[in-house]
């Protein structure tokens, strides 16, 4: 059964989307600056350390390696927060991102003073502490089950933009919230790609604080959301 909202739906759907926005500002980070690596998109990461086992294929098989152990751990961790917390959602959903705001901020430190470039130790810890972030959320998320914003898969959101679009033959519903899902992506991997020229560093800055204002957003809090409103049950 997911878990009720302590927010009204419009102040939930924002966080979830600020929440979609941070995944595509970590994995354009991740992909551009640390040597093509996902932190979030685990199938991608699937896909390298298969291909990568081929002789000349030129992937870091142990980057991805890395991001695939980070999310797992990340995902656990959320698991257990989710399973100590879940019963006072305000509560849960801010110590789950408020550490996900702290890693971010430990990544953002790491590459202002110059430790992360691609194939380094620092690199390596980035990447780390990155697919924790991502487990995290994803594993937060997946408790918190609001129907298509899960803040990182866009297939399944696509899918049901389209096929359940008038054109597909269904009933067309809800069909901005899955187009801003794709924007909010689609956005913050377009203002990542052209910061990291600029800075690095403001990526993920950027980052951590998207997921400092979410956070702080459930814990002022306001009227809370019932389970129909927020989950889009009619």
């Amino acid at each position: 059964m997911a878990i009720p909202s302590p927010l009204s739906n419009r102040p939930t759907v924002a966080a979830m989307l600020a929440l979609t926005a941070v995944t595509g500002l970590i994995d354009t980070f991740s992909y551009l600056h640390l040597g093509h690596v996902f932190v979030a998109y685990m199938t991608g990461n699937i896909i390298f350390l298969g291909a990568g086992l081929q002789p000349g294929a030129h992937l870091l098989v142990a980057a991805s390696a890395t991001a695939v152990g980070g999310f797992v751990l990340g995902s656990l961790t959320g698991g257990r927060i989710a399973a100590q917390l879940s019963h006072r959602p305000r509560r849960w959903l801010v110590a789950a991102l408020t550490t996900e705001t702290v890693m971010l901020a430990l990544v953002a430190l790491l590459t202002v003073g110059g430790q992360a470039t691609p194939g380094g130790r620092g690199a390596y810890v980035s990447i780390a502490l990155l697919a924790l972030t991502a487990g995290l959320q994803n594993s937060t998320v997946r408790h918190f089950g609001v129907p298509d914003l899960n803040t990182s898969v866009l297939t399944v959101t696509l899918i049901g933009l389209t096929a359940d679009s008038a054109l597909g033959g269904g009933p067309g519903a809800k069909a901005r919230r899955r187009l801003g899902s794709v924007a909010a992506m689609l956005g913050g991997a377009v203002v990542g790609a052209a910061l990291l020229p600029v800075s690095a560093t403001s990526v993920v800055a950027l980052a951590t604080v998207l997921v400092a204002s979410a956070a702080g957003a459930f814990a002022a809090g306001g009227t809370p959301g019932t389970a129909e409103s927020v989950l889009g049950v009619p």
